[in-house]
């Protein structure tokens, strides 16, 4: 049985999953926070990025206005109580905007995870979006960087699942996630409410609008289509990143 608050005295479970962009890593969020016990944050040092590395994002200004900007703040925020003391806290991180003094390895108190999907598959969707694509835009070089640093620490494979599977087996793939995180696999994670989730961050009116009008995962994706030449490029440029993670994933195909 779950426990919705952590006890007095103790530490929630802290969640950090790192993902790269357009990778079901809202929809994810949305799962976690379907659970009674989990709270969840969206890209906490999102603005941290922003502001640091004045990338030329949609609604860079805005959401730079609308977050805590120090690198140290954000790290010590998240070490501390989740919101409304929760048992179990979400992180979704983005590995590319840990540019700044804090990396992935100085957070402390959390339990690192991976969400990965075929490079090719984050491409045509992050084109989609945005009308310039670089191979750094994908995350996927830093991601596995830190995926390595993080299995030499541990001994072993950090907790790693592609997003493939989760949609074509979402009780499955997310069980064994659960089990791995030592929490109870909860069904109420197969489904969330429509529209927008009050952690968004402001950003979502650009780029969650698919999730917002979802009320659980889509299901398989559909055969993919060929990547114009530029495109495919990047993508092939990561994959044997991709795959290096792959070969660790909890269930499926990988």
């Amino acid at each position: 049985m779950t426990r919705r608050f952590a006890p007095s005295g103790e530490q929630p479970l802290r969640i950090a999953m790192w993902s790269g962009p357009r990778n079901i890593s809202t929809a994810m969020m949305r799962s976690f926070s379907s659970r009674s016990d989990c709270a969840v944050s969206d890209e906490p040092f999102y603005g941290c990025f922003l502001n640091h590395s004045r990338a030329d994002h949609p609604m860079r200004d805005a959401v730079v206005a609308s977050m805590d900007c120090e690198w140290r703040s954000v790290a010590t925020t998240l070490a501390g109580p989740a919101p409304e003391g929760r048992a179990v806290w979400y992180q979704k991180h983005m590995p590319h905007h840990m540019v700044g003094p804090v990396a992935p390895d100085d957070l402390v108190g959390v339990t690192h995870a991976f969400l990965i999907r075929d490079p090719a598959r984050i491409a045509a969707s992050y084109a989609a979006k945005r009308e310039t694509v670089t191979a750094q835009d994908l995350g996927i070089a830093k991601q596995r960087a830190f995926f390595d640093r993080e299995a030499e620490r541990l001994g072993t494979p950090p907790p790693v699942i592609d997003s493939a599977d989760v949609l074509r087996d979402p009780a499955g793939t997310l069980g064994a996630l659960c089990a791995a995180l030592g929490i109870e696999w909860d069904p109420a994670m197969l489904s969330w409410p429509a529209g927008r989730h009050p952690a968004d961050g402001i950003w979502a009116a650009h780029w969650y609008g698919r999730v917002e009008a979802s009320t659980g995962f889509a299901g398989p994706d559909a055969p993919a289509e060929p990547l114009p030449r530029a495109l495919a490029e990047i993508a092939g440029a990561r994959r044997s990143d991709y795959e290096a993670m792959a070969a660790y994933c909890l269930i499926g195909t990988c």
